[in-house]
């Protein structure tokens, strides 16, 4: 009697997987996400194992999320997936106050964001 099941928001080539309220600013993300569009899986992995930035660490575990979703969820082929669509978008925002001369304050926000990877199967080349 329940509900009926959601219709499912990708294609049936398609696997992702969403990562909310992360501690860092969209732009900050979005620097990052830029690197991996459209690499295949093992080169974006790659790619974020040696970036410097601290939130590439977030990101790699988004990503294999995503491919383990892939492979055990809808059985796509590991070795033929890229990454399809990587975007950052705004969440919440903590807003802080600091004391400034002439009894002014200083605002201060800290922003979050979410994250989202889809990786797409390729399609066979013949």
């Amino acid at each position: 009697m329940g509900k009926k099941a959601r219709e499912r928001a990708l294609a049936d080539n398609e696997a992702g997987a969403m990562l909310r309220n992360l501690r860092t600013s969209p732009q900050k993300l979005n620097l990052v996400l830029a690197t991996i569009r459209g690499k295949s899986a093992e080169a974006a992995l790659t790619e974020l194992a040696f970036s410097k930035r601290r939130i590439a660490r977030d990101v790699r575990k988004v990503l294999q999320s995503a491919i383990a979703n892939a492979e055990n969820n809808h059985q796509l082929d590991v070795d033929r997936l890229y990454v399809a669509e990587a975007s950052a978008g705004k969440s919440l925002t903590m807003k802080r106050f600091r004391a400034r001369a002439r009894g002014r304050v200083g605002r201060i926000v800290k922003p979050w964001s979410h994250l989202r990877v889809v990786v797409r199967e390729r399609e066979e080349t013949i």
